[in-house]
């Protein structure tokens, strides 16, 4: 994912709002949502090269997301698949906090990487580049490919737009509908990662577009305090839309032991 808002604890009938486009490049093979046939408990899209996700949620309300961070160190073609991070986490369910403990120790094997891993209630956040483990605090918070909340305008722009929506009864089509911004921010607003201006413009916007890169699937999901989850996906060809493919399910109770 390269744009993640989400809204915790803030509206009285959803404890958990999320919002979140999938920027990647237009050949990379990849699989629309659904539950998984090797993990039927986890809905999501794959990864078809390298076998991960870029985000999912499970039965139980359990959900993660990662997006790459863009700075001036070079990727590693022999790093491991950061969408694997995400993909254990749903399989297995651990503890959040937890799970994040044990990824910290080599998380430095991987390219830059942003990982949100919660519950309906809890989320808990780990860069590789920003150090330790932490909880996030109840609200609004969005994340593209600098760290939580960094103020990058396609953030500041998408958090704005989630608050908007979180006055009334929010759906999923309203979320969906507010990750298709495409316009670029100002050139006095563009940030300095290393990929000069003209790039730095075209990734700007929420929602990107160009002839190779952009972005492939918008996803919203909401938990209503009822345990009642409602899921929907809109895959892209090069900006035009493909299909939404919508879910709901009600949540699982904790295992028992």
């Amino acid at each position: 994912m390269c744009l993640i808002l989400f809204a915790q604890n803030t509206h009285p009938d959803y404890p958990l709002v999320f919002a979140g486009n999938r920027d990647e490049f237009y050949e990379r093979p990849t699989a629309p949502a659904s539950f998984w046939d090797d993990a039927p408990h986890v809905l999501g899209g794959r990864d078809r090269k390298a076998g991960g996700t870029w985000l999912g949620i499970t039965r139980r309300g359990y959900w993660a997301t990662v997006t790459n961070v863009r700075d001036s160190r070079p990727a590693r073609d022999a790093a491991p698949s950061r969408g694997h991070l995400v993909a254990t986490f749903l399989r297995e369910e651990p503890d959040p906090e937890a799970y994040l403990a044990s990824v910290r120790p080599r998380a430095h094997r991987y390219n830059g990487f942003n990982l949100l891993v919660g519950t309906p209630r809890t989320t808990h956040y780990l860069s590789n580049r920003d150090g330790s483990p932490r909880a996030v605090e109840d609200g609004v918070h969005g994340m593209s490919n600098a760290q939580l909340d960094d103020a990058w305008p396609k953030v500041e722009r998408g958090t704005a737009r989630l608050r908007s929506i979180l006055d009334d009864a929010p759906t999923p089509d309203q979320l969906l509908d507010g990750l298709d911004d495409r316009r670029p921010a100002p050139d006095d607003r563009l940030p300095q990662t290393g990929v000069g201006q003209e790039t730095e413009r075209m990734l700007s916007p929420p929602f990107i577009e160009s002839d190779q890169y952009g972005t492939r699937a918008s996803t919203a999901f909401l938990v209503h305090r009822s345990g009642s989850v409602t899921f929907a996906e809109r895959t892209f060809d090069r900006g035009t839309p493909v299909k939404t493919r919508r879910f709901s399910f009600d949540m699982a109770p904790p295992a028992a032991g």
